[in-house]
């Protein structure tokens, strides 16, 4: 998942804030009791959420793909008081580690979950609602999941797109489907006039964009 030199991560990791306990906890825990752990957003991710989170001061947040729940956690971090993140995971199996995680967080009360498949779920929400969107779910819905959320931000929110580098392949020579997606997503949003975007090589690459 990493596409920098781990001595260049390991060197961001080592000048950034602290991972907080509780997370490193749920960090330690994903990894040693659930498939794909790597799909954990993790320390230095995590901390980028959360900064972002806190510059916006968001009343509404969504997350598509909650997987155990570390960087909901991260993202609640910088909800506004009184606000609330709505986070979908579509694996039921979750449900009891997302909870008892959000508990020990203690942003349990400010973290509604929903069980189920992220595109209806979505589109029952209200126009203009949200101020940060945060898409780390099934990749080959990815380009649906921006359309759709672009009608849910407000003007001057964030839709946030993990995974975008896709461990390198999208600008290599690869063309199995998963890549041709990415690609496709990275090239419509960068020319699509109603947002402002850039990509961060950080792990394997966020996608930050702005609603116009």
């Amino acid at each position: 998942m990493e596409i920098l030199d781990p001595k260049l991560q390991a060197y961001l990791d080592a000048h950034c804030d602290a991972e907080p306990e509780v997370l490193s906890k749920i960090n330690r825990e994903t990894h040693v009791k659930v498939l794909k752990a790597n799909m954990l957003s993790g320390h230095y991710q995590g901390r980028l959420l959360s900064m972002l989170s806190k510059m916006v001061n968001p009343t509404n947040i969504l997350e598509i793909g909650a997987f155990t729940g570390y960087s909901a956690i991260c993202l609640a971090e910088g909800l506004a008081d009184g606000g609330k993140l709505e986070t979908i995971e579509v694996n039921a199996e979750m449900e009891t580690m997302l909870r008892k995680n959000f508990e020990m967080a203690g942003v349990d009360d400010k973290i509604n979950l929903h069980i189920g498949d992220a595109m209806p779920i979505l589109l029952d929400f209200p126009d203009n609602y949200f101020n940060i969107v945060f898409i780390d779910a099934d990749k080959k819905n990815n380009l649906n999941y921006f359309e759709s959320s672009i009608q849910k931000v407000k003007p001057g929110g964030l839709i946030i797109i993990d995974n975008v580098l896709w461990k390198g392949k999208v600008y290599g020579i690869e063309k199995d489907a998963d890549t041709e997606s990415f690609r496709k997503l990275n090239d419509q949003v960068t020319v699509d006039n109603r947002v402002e975007k850039l990509i961060l090589p950080i792990r394997d690459g966020i996608l930050i964009i702005r609603k116009k």
